[in-house]
């Protein structure tokens, strides 16, 4: 029995050498990225719901953005705060900005896609920039960062949306390197030319590929994916580009407690059941095999069978793990997280477990 372990663990610290190195390499031990700036029109869309605190320290910083040619689509989804109030006062304010005002609709109640929608529809630009309520970009050269990795033929672009880092908080740097682990994964699987997600706090693409696949009609019932199950469906090898120029991020506020990061957790992971097939396939398999590398290195430690040889995979597969993930933190500005790597991604692992088996009992809570 335990031999028969022992070659399964083989086997995976092949899947993960495979995933780490040949997969999430691409990204990794890629170039720094050059901005060389469009200047074409853009549309920034930012969908809020009772997000009156977040909306007046943070729009203030788009409506500021060094770009010549850009409006700012404000979409208050009939919220029962000041949200509503402080968007007319921007409205007022800034040339730029242009107000969307969705009513409570029966049969589209709190779906954030069909208030995406109708601010989509409102927006006068052929490309299209979304953020969230509680995002502001990094520099004033976000639009320009973002607009420049459009081409003829790249119409999506799929850009980095970073957490702030809060000081002395293990849970911030849990929060931090999981996200930075999920880009590191979109990303990777773009430039290997199968993309298969992007995050709404920082994405782009032009107008026509929403219409070319009528909107979010093929997954208007789901109450989340308006980013990834959008992206899963619409993004090719062909469309499909990153930006990840430290100039290009956006930056919100992180869950202060792990009860409410794990609510957010439940929501981001059930919609990766609506995904493509082999983009199921692809995240299962290199979930699983995090979690077997923990859990068969144990027990064979724990009975020392040939221990030399077992203590040699796992340097050996923390060693290329490490050197991938610390070049892809230096990219994404999150060197710090890798020095708790280890425990982090253990943390990680079980937390994941817990998320897939809360999820099979209940049902995460969506868009407010």
């Amino acid at each position: 029995m335990l031999s028969f372990i022992f070659y399964v663990f083989i086997v995976i610290v092949v899947i993960q050498l495979a995933y780490y190195l040949f997969v999430f390499g691409k990204f990794a031990f890629s170039k720094a990225q050059k901005i060389s700036p469009k200047r074409i029109p853009i549309s920034v869309i930012v969908c809020a719901k009772n997000e009156g605190e977040n909306v007046a320290r943070f729009i203030p910083l788009l409506a500021e953005q060094d770009y010549p040619d850009y409006e700012i689509i404000l979409i208050d989804d009939a919220s029962s705060d000041n949200t509503l109030d402080i968007f007319e006062e921007f409205e007022k304010q800034y040339a730029t900005v242009r107000l969307v005002k969705v009513a409570n609709n029966e049969a589209f109640w709190g779906n954030k896609k069909y208030a995406l929608t109708l601010g989509i529809k409102a927006a006068k630009k052929d490309y299209l920039l979304f953020t969230d309520a509680d995002c502001y970009p990094a520099s004033k050269d976000w639009i320009t960062a973002m607009s420049a990795q459009f081409t003829m033929h790249k119409t999506v672009v799929l850009g980095y949306g970073a957490y702030e880092k809060i000081a002395h908080s293990f849970l911030n740097k849990i929060i931090r390197f999981e996200t930075m682990l999920t880009a590191i994964q979109y990303f990777s699987w773009a430039k290997a030319g199968h993309p298969y997600m992007g995050i709404g706090r920082n994405l782009a693409y032009k107008k026509e590929e929403f219409y070319n696949v009528k909107g979010f009609i093929n997954h208007m019932k789901i109450r989340s994916g308006d980013d990834d199950l959008f992206i899963n469906q619409v993004a090719t090898s062909k469309n499909t580009t990153l930006s990840y120029a430290p100039e290009s991020f956006t930056y919100s506020q992180p869950k202060t407690t792990f009860k409410d990061w794990f609510t957010q957790k439940r929501r981001h992971v059930s919609t990766a059941n609506f995904y493509k097939s082999f983009d199921k396939i692809q995240l299962a398999l290199f979930y699983i095999s995090q979690l077997f590398f923990i859990i068969l290195a144990i027990i064979l430690l724990a009975f020392q069978y040939q221990w030399i040889i077992i203590l040699s995979l796992v340097g050996f597969r923390y060693a290329f793990t490490w050197i991938t993930l610390g070049f892809s933190a230096g990219k994404l500005k999150e060197k710090d997280v890798m020095l708790w790597f280890p425990i982090i991604e253990i943390v990680l692992i079980f937390t994941q477990l817990n998320v897939f088996i809360a999820n099979i009992f209940s049902k995460p809570v969506y868009w407010k």
